[in-house]
């Protein structure tokens, strides 16, 4: 038993002596990578101070709501008005631009479009029928085209103008 613990102790001491000069290389290394090199951080940058501005726009309209019709009584002749008082259309509850046209069809020599909603619903219309929610009459129906006049307010003045729009056939 004591001939193993000399062993043993001898073998240790031979590891120990061995492992001196191992990572020599790579401690100097470490060593001289490190002497010109001193942390700098970057100071804070200087607060700028707050300048308050004062918001004047409260009287525009806001532009993220949806604007409302005001018929304006005092302009004589402010150009076409829509009829406030008629039932609206199942299509004037949808933008024109979330429509299409899909195709057309022809029954008793009276031209029909076939239009698309965005809820996947199919509507036959023809002229005379009211589209979008800019009180849109539909003026013909061709086989590419529904042509329908708008009628839309101008916000700042109140007065009416009309704009053609149109519908196009959907080529798939």
């Amino acid at each position: 038993m004591r001939l193993s613990l000399i062993g043993l102790a001898v073998a240790a001491l031979l590891v120990t002596g061995c492992g001196r000069d191992e990572f020599s290389d790579l401690k100097q290394f470490v060593k001289e990578s490190g002497e010109g090199l001193r942390g700098r951080v970057e100071p804070i940058p200087e607060v700028k101070q707050f300048e308050p501005f004062a918001y004047s726009a409260f009287d525009l309209p806001d532009p993220f709501k949806p604007r409302t019709t005001v018929v304006d009584s005092r302009t004589p002749g402010g150009g076409p008005q829509p009829d406030l008082n008629r039932r609206k259309e199942a299509l004037e509850a949808f933008p024109l631009e979330s429509l299409q046209m899909v195709g057309t069809l022809e029954q008793k020599r009276v031209q029909y479009a076939l239009i698309k909603t965005p809820d996947k619903s199919l509507y036959r219309v023809k002229a005379g029928n009211y589209v979008g929610q800019n009180f849109g009459v539909i003026t013909t129906v061709s086989d590419s085209a529904v042509t329908l006049k708008e009628v839309i307010q101008d916000p700042s003045s109140g007065s009416w103008t009309e704009r053609t729009s149109s519908l196009q056939l959907l080529e798939q």
